[in-house]
């Protein structure tokens, strides 16, 4: 008699968004292979070929690599937000002291880093990256927590997402105010008057998608245009969007089913080919232990952690803030762990700090590789470590 094979645990695994975090770190590892191999070259020209149209009134012709960092991050931007916002209308974020504390984690989170870079690299030629190790790469953080599956309380991953989007928001900020040689406020003016307008329909009762979706990508044009990193209007129009804390589903939620898995299995690991597509050159090892390769990595191994676990406690002890559900203080330091994932948003930000310098820049990528594998390893290391004493 043939041997029946259960295929229900694969089933359920495959249909879980770990399978998406596995992909993902597999798009890393064939993508660090490319960029050191021959096949180097066909993929920077193609990451470099420019795609759309533009005319005298509309430009929409950008490289193929924009179009995946502003424009399909733009829709994985716009899931989180949706998520966040359920959460903060229907569950883990409904209350103050809740929504609070990702706020509070997120601003430690930003400047214990930049502080430990700015001590490592006072009064030399790479000062001025101390926005560098700001960031959270909230794609690969989340790819990372949501591997672990039922480890860790759902609240984390709640918690991770929001101090994520506020990390991004203010290292927006800081790039648009430190780092842009122009902003054009016209047309953030044009997307915020959009902006508003999706909140006047929200408060209408407007429930139709494609009344939300077809705006939203003005949104995105315009911001876009403006000098901010344009992911920022998937959050906005996220937040347009309407929902309700009984049991029927809103447009909010009918959304984010549709996307979850385009997501998960296709933005997502074209994402990771694209942008970690490092190669290695010599030298690269001995910048590790300059001052703007101690800066990077001490920044997003040590300072996210410290910053984001510090303030949380900080802000609880006050009263300000009250703990994830089901979530003690290791895990606040697991996910600070996950927070030193600077990856993309960091390199983009080396590359506003340090143009034209390609020897310092390839310090400063090796150096965010090192810091951001090592960060996601800890953390996962750390948060699975914690489960299995909650298990015993």
């Amino acid at each position: 008699m043939a041997k029946i094979i259960n295929l229900k645990p694969f089933k359920e695994f495959v249909q879980s968004e770990s399978l998406g975090g596995v992909i993902l770190i597999i798009c890393v590892v064939i993508s660090l292979i490319i960029a050191n191999s021959p096949l180097a070259g066909a993929l920077e020209s193609l990451l470099n070929t420019e795609l759309g149209f533009h005319n005298e009134s509309i430009h929409l012709r950008y490289p193929a690599l924009l179009w995946i960092n502003d424009g399909l991050m733009a829709i994985f931007f716009l899931l989180v937000g949706l998520e966040i916002k359920r959460e903060l209308v229907e569950g883990e974020l409904s209350s103050f002291k809740k929504a609070a504390l990702p706020i509070f984690a997120a601003l430690g989170g930003v400047l214990a880093p930049a502080a430990i870079y700015f001590i490592t690299n006072q009064g030399t030629p790479t000062a001025a990256g101390w926005g560098i190790p700001m960031a959270t790469d909230i794609a690969f953080a989340i790819a990372i927590i949501t591997m672990l599956g039922n480890k860790v309380p759902p609240s984390l991953k709640i918690f991770l997402a929001a101090l994520a989007i506020v990390d991004d928001l203010m290292a927006i900020l800081v790039i648009a105010i430190f780092y842009s040689s122009e902003l054009h406020y016209n047309y953030l003016l044009y997307a915020g008057a959009i902006f508003g307008g999706l909140l006047v329909m929200n408060r209408a009762g407007v429930r139709t998608l494609a009344a939300y979706l077809i705006p939203g990508a003005f949104i995105w044009y315009f911001v876009h245009h403006s000098g901010v990193h344009a992911t920022i209007a998937g959050v906005l129009t996220a937040f347009a969007l309407p929902t309700t804390p009984d049991a029927q589903e809103s447009p909010l939620e009918k959304l984010e089913h549709i996307l979850v898995k385009p997501v998960n299995f296709v933005i997502m690991p074209v994402f990771a080919l694209a942008n970690t597509n490092i190669t290695f050159e010599q030298g690269m090892l001995e910048g590790l232990t300059t001052p703007l390769g101690l800066g990077i990595i001490l920044g997003l191994v040590a300072g996210k952690p410290l910053g984001i676990s510090l303030l949380s406690w900080l802000t609880v002890k006050l009263g300000i803030s009250s703990m994830p559900s089901r979530a003690g203080w290791a895990h606040i330091i697991g996910v600070g762990m996950l927070g030193g994932i600077g990856f993309t948003m960091s390199v983009f930000i080396a590359l506003l700090s340090f143009p034209g310098e390609h020897l310092i820049l390839s310090e400063a990528k090796f150096s965010i590789l090192t810091g951001s594998i090592l960060s996601g390893v800890l953390g996962y290391l750390m948060l699975t470590s914690v489960s299995k004493k909650s298990a015993r």
